[in-house]
């Protein structure tokens, strides 16, 4: 695998190597060395390239301090290396071994009731932990140096998905790296207490030695400033403790590729050094694991959100664990993927954006917590159906990688996403407003259903390259976001601006002149009157607690705000709609057209969807939240007269598509995510890259059958 130089992040940023890494996560110290020979071969026979290992395993690279063992992986390694698999090694600082807890106990993390973690698990040290980043540069440093000159070993992943179980810590050490990252951020007390809003409820200090922590069982809600700059803290701190790593690794050996493998994206800043760092960045994608999205929209459309969400962060990704079986820790499981759907999931991640997948895991664990996690081969030491599907998409992608390697993801409807601060922002202060993610969701999901290719887009990406872009109530607004907006409508974008946005300021104060704020408002021609609540149809959701700030209404002698149903509708293109979450009372400018008014209550008559040309394009502002029936009439208002039309119309419930192009190439993907025959029909013609054989308009999918249509 040979790595070049990464380019800037971007959503359509292509990995820098020149092979599509596809393999596993093994575990050689989980099993007997009698099965090693046998794995690696099998592995070869599969069509695997590469595996990835050791994160899990430092008490067995130091079984006391200062003591290294690398035997158990050197001859390891060496046993895949003679069949031709190369080694991604991971650096095991999730798993600090026994003695280090014991000898240091001040590295383990520390709850918000005080409690110090025990040893036990995972992930219970304590990142911010000065002795633990010592001897984390120790481990890197020692397993860097002995591996430096094997070149079996290709790359590194740092640590094992970051923040995943936990990532916020109220330990002595974390307080004071926070005061010594509120000292640098603010230099001076008084600029602290002015973004913190210190002279409300007298919460402001004498010197950074006074301030605290954040701790959520305070008596009631804490600064908004406050709990924000404590969730930049813990970003600034975990990509500071990934950096040790990446500093040794690219110092020992320049041509390794580095990247980490993210779970839930807790607490981490993509956009700024924990993606910077970083060659590229791996996403563990698991898309059968229950949650309300799922349970509405089907696990496919819940991993097409995912991968688009994560390919917002840096462009193309790695994933380094795809789900391949049922997946279960002791107090939940997934469901199984049926014959074929491995196979389709995988295709899924490929045609969002991934350039290397490793199936999770070679064969399952005989003992711990989570011993009913399916791998390739089973318990048994027998391959069957998962590991018949992992071959044929080794086959899949033997075929189509040449035609695949250098292309993105291709977009027309861009939803600003990948800002940490903005999702922040809404966690301190929500109010049961659903989060822009959670807004943009409904677009996405939409356009996912149709067809159409959408994606989420920072305003700092080339926008040039979508039709339409759609800014979710993003309340933290950076002057210098409006211009490229601005040269994105000029040049005959369509741009969408929801309610809220641009009213806060870096601090979370809410700006002090009529919303939204600057440039913004001259370019969507509206200004803010005033706002309110709406209810939503899932339920009142006014009052919802939240974790950073639930102490005070955790007394169940207190009672949750309440509010009557208020109903408010709006006719837009002939049709009345109900309104959910929030009002937008505007004003507009003189050239502003009005699209839809509110039809009831004491706002009937006035504005509620506004449009203003702008050279070429227009500026689409919404005075209320996305629900389902408005982004439909979008869809039909707005989207199509702009030419946006699905990449294969009137697609088949369950048929999921995607676009991946670069100058030289582009690929289809249609993908049938359901277990039931079906019939595509107005497929462009091309030809089929895994079937070989020539296609147009209409074709025959059996349930979880794959088409990889090569446009050239």
């Amino acid at each position: 695998m040979k790595r070049t130089q990464p380019k800037p992040l971007s959503a359509w940023r292509p990995i820098n190597l020149n092979d599509f890494l596809l393999g596993v996560p093994h575990y050689p110290e989980h099993v007997d060395e009698s099965y090693w020979q046998r794995d690696a071969e099998r592995m070869k026979e599969a069509g695997f390239n590469a595996v990835r290992m050791g994160e899990f395993a430092w008490h067995i690279w130091e079984p006391f301090e200062g003591k290294f063992d690398f035997d158990l992986f050197d001859r390891a390694i060496e046993v895949l290396g003679k069949v031709g698999i190369k080694t991604i090694l991971c650096t095991p600082t999730a798993t600090p071994p026994r003695w280090l807890t014991m000898n240091y106990p001040e590295v383990l993390r520390v709850d918000h009731n005080g409690r110090r973690a025990s040893h036990g698990s995972r992930q219970h040290c304590d990142t911010t932990s000065p002795v633990l980043r010592q001897h984390s540069r120790r481990i890197t440093t020692a397993m860097a140096q002995h591996y430096k000159d094997n070149p079996h070993v290709i790359g590194w992943q740092t640590d094992n998905e970051l923040n995943t179980t936990v990532s916020e810590s109220f330990s002595d050490s974390a307080a004071l790296a926070f005061r010594n990252y509120l000292r640098h951020r603010y230099q001076t007390i008084e600029d602290l207490n002015f973004a913190w809003g210190g002279h409300f409820w007298a919460t402001s200090y004498d010197n950074f030695d006074q301030v605290v922590l954040p701790f959520p069982m305070a008596p009631s809600y804490l600064s908004p400033g406050h709990v924000q700059d404590y969730h930049r803290f813990l970003a600034w701190a975990t990509a500071a403790f990934q950096r040790d790593q990446v500093e040794i690794l690219r110092a020992t050996n320049p041509d390794w590729f580095v990247f980490h493998n993210l779970g839930n994206l807790q607490d981490i800043d993509f956009r700024a050094e924990f993606g910077q760092d970083l060659d590229f960045i791996g996403f563990d994608i698991y898309p059968m694991l229950y949650d309300e999205f799922r349970r509405t929209n089907g696990h496919a459309a819940t991993q097409a959100l995912q991968l688009d969400l994560c390919r917002s962060y840096s462009g193309n990704f790695l994933v380094p664990e795809q789900a391949s079986g049922l997946g279960s820790q002791p107090l939940f499981t997934t469901m199984n993927p049926e014959p074929g759907e491995m196979r389709r999931m995988a295709l899924s991640s490929v045609a969002r954006g991934a350039d290397g997948l490793m199936f999770f895991r070679w064969r399952p664990a005989h003992f711990g917590a989570e011993i009913y996690w399916m791998g390739i081969i089973d318990h048994d030491d027998i391959p069957r159906r998962r590991y018949e599907e992992a071959k044929q998409f080794a086959s899949d992608i033997h075929k189509i990688k040449d035609h695949l390697l250098g292309t993105s993801v291709h977009i027309d409807v861009g939803i600003a996403g990948a800002d940490f601060d903005n999702q922040e922002a809404h966690k301190t202060y929500p109010i049961g407003l659903p989060s822009p993610q959670d807004d943009g969701t409904l677009l996405h999901v939409h356009c996912y259903r149709r067809g159409i290719a959408c994606g989420f887009v920072h305003p700092e990406d080339d926008l040039s390259r979508l039709k339409v872009f759609y800014v979710p109530h993003w309340v933290m607004w950076k002057p210098e976001w409006t211009p490229r907006l601005e040269a994105f409508v000029e040049a005959g974008g369509t741009l969408i601006v929801g309610a809220m946005t641009g009213t806060r300021d870096i601090n979370n104060h809410i700006i002090r002149e009529q919303a939204p704020g600057g440039a913004l408002a001259k370019l969507c021609g509206v200004r803010i009157v005033e706002f309110g609540r709406l209810t939503a149809k899932k339920g009142d959701g006014l009052f919802q607690r939240v974790a950073p700030q639930a102490g005070f209404y955790d007394n169940p002698n207190r009672s949750a705000p309440s509010s009557a149903q208020r109903i408010y509708t709006l006719d837009f293109a002939g049709r009345k709609l109900d309104a959910e979450h929030l009002y937008e009372q505007i004003e507009t400018e003189p050239d502003v057209e009005i699209l839809a008014r509110w039809s009831n209550r004491f706002l009937s008559g006035e504005a509620a969807i506004t449009r203003r040309k702008v050279g070429k394009g227009e500026v689409i502002y919404l005075a209320t939240y996305l629900t389902p029936e408005l982004v439909q009439t979008l869809d039909e208002e707005v989207l199509t007269p702009r030419s946006i039309d699905p990449l294969v119309e009137q697609l088949p419930t369950g048929v999921e598509v995607s676009l991946r192009s670069s100058e030289d190439h582009k690929l289809l993907f249609v993908l049938n995510t359901l277990e039931t025959p079906t019939t595509v029909r107005g497929l462009p013609a091309g030809s089929d890259l895994l079937s070989g054989r020539a296609v147009s308009g209409e074709e025959a999918l059996e349930g979880y059958g794959c088409l990889v249509i090569n446009l050239d």
